[in-house]
Order: structure tokens, then C-alpha cells, then sequence
């Protein structure tokens, strides 16, 4: 008997409903010739929904994602922190996953880069904890041993399971903030020990970021905190051409958001021009998980025909308008779904 899977999806702003029914026309084509089974429900966040319900998450918003199997979200525009941070935090979703693949025809540095960054994504800088003082303002930057113990087994067990380098990057700046970062690289190297056949290494930011530059192809896995894990992963994006073609999970441990990691681009909403390539491959990564959690061998192979088709469409220079090409949204999911 075949499971169907409960899809929560979160249209978005600006470009966002237009990406959006790209997925759900690769997701139905997908439960039509694939042999796995979608029931998406399609749902309002964001500034359409700030305007419509007085908040960017309504209530039954939020009840319906709750009571699916996994969650995809759009682009949201203005009121995006009340939208993500505020579902990382309720949904316990721990792990930020960001992907760094070189494709063809899309301007990467180097055409073998291939790399993941895992971010751990609660706390930092990002709780939220400020105040003023009088001529000043303070902000909390908090790193807790159980977090950081949770993302850095994340990132071996990612890395173990890839077919990569084997190695793990621990990227702090503990000889700065010894406190903070002092812990996380602690807690990351006790963590290694326990994985011997996984090489592990520590790079202070700063070289981090210059070496994303330098020889990207280098990295594996790359495991930081929060703030640090949020601009490594754009940095990446863009050495692989762009954040076009960058997806992204938030990961719990029973639940899991997918998201393209661009804007809304309200300067081309409504044109059909729009790149769909990382919220596709942000479903891509959701076939992934719910293969993982539920042990179904039949994700795994789509998620894998997925990617295979992105890789196929790219690799005969078919792009969209907005990034230089002549397909429209629409024509060039069209060739996508031409070879599921």
C-alpha cells in the first residue's frame, strides 16, 4: 500500500506563488508516474497573510503545518523573520541544512565543488535578546553545550553518509570569543572522537570565508554556528553561481521545513520569469528526508531522478529569463517534468 504524504506548503510573496505552483506541477507529476502519493494543502504566510489575518503566521497556519508530514515554504517578503525564525523555533527545527553543488552552465568557481554546511539554527545571536542602554545596545550571544553537541553529531552522521571527502570543518572564532566559540569547538572535537573514520579539522572564520573563495572544492561538511552558518551559506551559494540554484532544510528531530534560500523579488513577481531550480531543489532534499524518517527506498530513487532531471535541464543551457536565459518559469518546469 502506498503512504501519502501530507505536504504543508506556504505560497509566499512576490515570486513566491509563482514558484510554488512550479513545485506542486513537479510534486503531482511526480504522484502521477512515480508510484508516491502528495496531498498538498496550500497555505498563506508572510506579507499577504500580515495583511489579510494581522499576522504573518496565522493561527491556521501554523495548525495545519502541525498536522502534516513536512512543511515547503516560498519566498516571503518583508515579514520573513516572523515567518521562518518563528517556525524554526516552535517546530524545534535545530539544523540548517545548506547543499553548495557545482552545476553546469551556472558560473561556479570550480566545476567540482561539492559541500554542505550544517548551521546549527536556535541560538547565537538570533534568540532575539537585545537591549538599549543609554548610548549603547547589547545583544545576547548564546551557545549551549547541548546544541552544539546536537548539530555536530548531525554533521559527521551528514557526512558519513555522503559520498564525499569524509571530513568535517569545525568554523568558529574561539580565539576571540573564547567563551562562546571556545565551547562549540570543544564540544565539536570531543564529538569527532567518536567518529574515527570521519576527518576532522577547525578553521577560524575569517580563513573559512576566504578559502570558500580560494578552493572551495576542499570542503565537505562544514558545521558552524548560527550567525556564522548564515553568511558561509549565501557566501557559498553564489560561488556556485548563485542562490538560484541553493536550497535549504530546517531540521527537527520529527519534522522538517524546505525552502529555495532567495527572496521574494517583487521586482519581477508576476512576470513568470522567475528561476524555480532551489525550490525544486529544496523538494529534492524533502524526498530525501521523508525517504530517511519513514524508510521508504521510493523517495530516495525520485529524489535522485529529481536532481538528475535539474542537472539534465542546466547542463543544455536552459535557464530562465531572470538569469540571463530565454525560458519562462512555466516552460522551463516544463522541461524538468519532461524528463521525470
Amino acid at each position: 500500500m502506498l503512504t501519502m504524504y501530507k505536504i504543508s506548503l506556504i505560497t509566499g510573496d512576490g515570486i513566491g506563488p509563482e514558484l510554488s505552483e512550479s513545485v506542486v506541477s513537479v510534486l503531482n507529476t511526480i504522484h502521477d508516474r512515480c508510484d508516491l502519493k502528495f496531498d498538498i494543502q496550500k497555505l498563506l504566510a508572510g506579507d499577504i497573510a500580515l495583511k489579510q489575518y494581522g499576522k504573518a503566521l496565522p493561527d491556521q497556519t501554523l495548525d495545519a503545518i502541525k498536522n502534516s508530514d513536512v512543511c515547503m515554504k516560498a519566498p516571503v517578503g518583508e515579514s520573513a523573520a516572523d515567518v521562518i525564525v518563528v517556525l524554526r523555533r516552535l517546530l524545534n527545527l535545530y539544523a540548517n541544512i545548506r547543499p553548495a553543488k557545482s552545476y553546469p552552465g551556472m558560473n561556479s568557481l570550480k566545476n567540482d565543488i561539492d559541500m554542505v554546511i550544517v548551521r546549527e539554527n536556535t541560538e547565537d545571536l538570533y534568540t532575539g535578546q537585545e537591549f538599549e542602554l543609554v548610548g549603547a545596545a547589547v545583544a545576547f550571544r548564546i551557545i549551549t553545550e547541548k546544541a552544539s553537541e546536537k548539530i555536530a553529531k548531525y554533521a559527521f552522521e551528514t557526512a558519513k553518509i555522503r559520498d564525499g571527502k569524509k571530513r568535517v570543518t569545525c568554523v568558529h572564532k574561539s580565539n576571540v570569543m573564547r567563551k562562546t566559540d571556545g565551547l562549540f569547538s570543544r564540544v565539536c572535537s570531543r564529538i569527532a572522537k567518536s567518529y574515527p573514520e570521519i576527518k576532522y579539522d577547525e578553521m577560524y572564520v575569517d580563513a573559512c570565508a576566504m578559502n570558500l573563495i580560494r578552493r572551495p572544492e576542499s570542503f565537505d561538511v562544514i558545521v558552524t554556528t548560527n550567525l556564522f552558518g548564515d553568511i558561509l551559506s549565501d557566501e557559498s551559494s553564489e560561488v556556485v553561481g548563485g542562490l538560484g540554484m541553493a536550497p535549504a532544510a530546517n531540521i527537527g528531530d520529527n519534522f522538517a521545513l524546505f525552502e529555495p534560500v532567495h527572496g521574494a523579488a517583487f521586482d519581477i513577481a508576476g512576470k513568470g520569469i522567475a528561476n524555480p531550480s532551489s525550490f525544486i531543489l529544496s523538494a529534492k532534499m524533502m524526498l530525501e528526508w521523508l525517504g530517511k524518517k519513514h524508510n521508504d527506498r521510493k523517495c530516495f530513487e525520485v529524489a535522485q531522478k529529481l536532481e538528475s532531471a535539474v542537472y539534465g535541464v542546466v547542463n543544455k543551457g536552459i535557464k530562465t529569463q531572470d538569469i540571463g536565459g530565454t525560458k519562462t518559469t512555466l516552460d522551463f518546469t516544463k522541461e524538468i517534468i519532461s524528463l521525470l
